[in-house]
């Protein structure tokens, strides 16, 4: 898929689900997108961000989760993104 179309898409993929605000209806829509391995990535990815987030070290991230410190160390390199979505997302709660 060229850039144009993958740009084009993803936004309308975003605007799909900015227009979700029923939690059972997100989950389902996820069920239905995602298979249960890319639903568990990114479930995992989002745990990892929140937990760095309430500052618990990158070892105690990767023991809660049953996971790799590699994989806690790119999370890590994403929420250090003051502009990135995680840091704007993280900033509302």
């Amino acid at each position: 898929m060229d850039s144009y179309w993958r740009e084009r898409y993803r936004r309308d993929l975003s605007g799909i689900l900015c227009r979700i605000d029923d939690p059972k209806i997100m989950a389902a829509f996820l069920d239905d997108l995602l298979t249960p391995a890319e639903l568990d990535d990114i479930i995992v990815r989002w745990q990892i961000v929140r937990q760095l987030d309430k500052k618990k070290t990158q070892r105690e991230v990767a023991e809660n989760l049953g996971i790799s410190i590699a994989k806690v160390t790119r999370g890590a390199r994403e929420l250090s993104d003051n502009k990135g979505g995680f840091r704007q997302i993280l900033s509302k709660e």
